[in-house]
């Protein structure tokens, strides 16, 4: 199967199937599975980038929700809010380094990041909500930790996937890889 077009620019010369930008980050082979698709590990790699920004905002949203008598609506809402704030700094940061402008960084991280923060976000304050308890629990609490803990476990495994799905598309991390530097 052919690859679309706006997908050529990822491809190593040498290794048809490894998105560009990744000989960098420890030379991952094996990006490219039957049919152009990514591969687990590469999706694994761009959900834990993804996860390491809404982990952030998540867990500092919820500390500061918990320590403020927040009702829990405000305390999700918190979070959701800086999960996606530190989600896309951590990919600007990235494509800044790399020599965009603020505004051609700002449009990389939102096609690169929406869908998988949004996935994240709704799992893991899913989780938080559901589990009787844990939004009322204190920061003193194992419930709160162990709570958030399986919530940001829960979305990194079910957002693999949708990032794997997106990825092998040209879309979603794979934006990013255009902009790294070799």
């Amino acid at each position: 199967m052919a690859q679309p077009a706006h997908h050529e620019h990822l491809q190593h010369e040498n290794h048809p199937g490894e998105l560009a930008g990744h000989a960098g980050h420890g030379g991952h082979h094996g990006h490219g599975d039957q049919g152009g698709a990514a591969s687990w590990r590469t999706a694994a790699q761009a959900t834990l980038h993804c996860l390491t920004g809404c982990a952030i905002g998540e867990i500092l949203g919820m500390v500061l929700g918990t320590a403020f008598g927040l009702h829990s609506g405000a305390t999700v809402a918190l979070s959701v809010l800086l999960a996606f704030v530190f989600g896309y700094a951590l990919t600007m940061r990235g494509v800044l380094r790399a020599g965009l402008d603020v505004r051609a960084a700002v449009k990389v991280a939102l096609a690169a990041d929406t869908v998988s923060i949004l996935v994240m976000e709704l799992i893991d304050n899913t989780v938080m909500v559901t589990v009787p308890g844990a939004m009322d629990a204190g920061l003193g609490d194992v419930l709160f930790w162990f709570a958030l803990a399986g919530s940001l476990a829960l979305a990194f495994l079910l957002t693999v996937p949708v990032n794997r799905w997106m990825i092998a598309r040209g879309r979603g991390h794979a934006v990013v890889h255009a902009h790294h530097q070799h």
